[in-house]
């Protein structure tokens, strides 16, 4: 496993706006690499001739804001045409004011020349202020509203899901997560192929790029906080790799990997993980028992595939249903978990259920979240 010696990343508990206000070299860097890293779910946005009217709104509001604050005090300010300041000298004076336009030699006196600078020039010049500076002034507020938004996921990320790995198995492992009521939010995806981050990102997950056998791309997507993780890499030796570096950085995960060859789960055992799934033999017991049974093929594809109307799950004991036995709970009883150990629904320990109990049940999906 490579590791190498870091110093432990900022707590997430860092005020968003001190983080804005004061950065230190070591954060500057560190937000640089998130920059790069770190693809957030894509957000909706308006059209751009929306954003432009938005902005100009938003400047009119202002410019009426400071004609109102100039008139309220009216009787400090000397109009050099002569007349005391009226409603309209206010606004003509916000006007120049908020455009750095100014006044000096030429000064429209006629309330038709001021109209006209109010709600002709006035527009043309900030419309312009918009052409000239926007390019500017988006990459800007991009790279501010980033920030934060790192800032913030990163702070409010706990007991989230990450997957390494987002080929087949990981997408399919996601898409089982969400269909059993996991948020999207609690999803975090890691992989080194930037189209593949990118997919995880327009699927609505956080994605981080980055090689998930190195701690640091780990601590990214701050699985030291996480409650589960799925390894679902493409080779064996790699998924050996991220499941040891996975263990050190956090202790109480559950992790579960997926690998191709059944000589290798006791290296992935004792890397620390809690379970072990192997793609091969599992495609091959699946064909032999559909080469044996199409209908009992098609009915463990039913079971396997969430939302498909037939669905395995696991649920605590009701206390309703404590002191029966598996046959008498509503739902088809398939095994008990009792004490870590599963038990079959025939064995004599589940003639009488426990509070502490959970059941593996099979269970007819709603009609809502079945899939087509």
């Amino acid at each position: 496993m490579r590791e190498e010696q870091r110093p432990p990343r900022r707590p997430g508990k860092v005020s968003i706006l001190g983080s804005l206000w004061s950065r230190s070299r070591t954060q500057n860097g560190e937000d640089a690499e998130d920059g790069r890293s770190i693809v957030m779910p894509v957000q909706g946005m308006r059209p751009p001739l929306q954003q432009v009217l938005r902005r100009l709104v938003m400047a009119l509001l202002v410019l009426a804001l400071t004609t109102f604050v100039v008139w309220i005090d009216r009787a400090g300010y000397h109009d050099n045409a002569g007349g005391a300041v009226g409603l309209l000298d206010s606004a003509y004076y916000a006007t120049v004011t908020l455009s750095t336009t100014g006044y000096g030699d030429i000064t429209p006196v006629s309330d038709a020349a001021r109209l006209t600078n109010i709600f002709v020039i006035t527009p043309l010049r900030v419309l312009f202020l918009i052409i000239l500076v926007g390019t500017t002034l988006e990459v800007l507020t991009e790279r501010t509203r980033q920030q934060v938004r790192v800032h913030r996921w990163r702070s409010r990320m706990r007991d989230h899901i990450v997957i390494v790995g987002y080929g087949t198995k990981g997408r399919h492992a996601a898409q089982s997560l969400i269909g059993q009521g996991v948020s999207k939010q609690k999803i975090v995806v890691v992989d080194p192929q930037k189209q593949t981050v990118d997919a995880a990102s327009n699927d609505g997950l956080v994605g981080v790029l980055g090689d998930a056998t190195r701690s640091d791309s780990l601590r990214r997507a701050e699985l030291h906080r996480a409650s589960k993780v799925v390894v679902a890499t493409h080779r064996d030796e790699t998924a050996a790799l991220v499941t040891l570096t996975a263990r050190q950085l956090n202790k109480r995960a559950s992790i579960v990997v997926a690998i191709r060859e059944d000589e290798n789960i006791p290296l992935l055992k004792q890397s620390g993980a809690d379970a072990v799934i192997t793609s091969s033999s599992s495609a091959g017991r699946l064909l032999g028992v559909a080469m044996a049974s199409p209908s009992a093929g098609a009915v463990l594809e039913r079971l396997m595939t969430y939302g498909s109307d037939l669905d395995l799950t696991e649920r605590p004991v009701s206390a309703a249903e404590t002191g029966k036995s598996a046959r008498e709970c509503s739902d088809l009883v398939v095994a008990v978990v009792r004490g870590g150990k599963v038990l079959d629904y025939t064995e004599p320990e589940t003639a009488k259920l426990q509070l502490t109990d959970r059941l593996i049940t099979i269970q007819r999906a709603p009609a809502g979240d079945r899939a087509d």
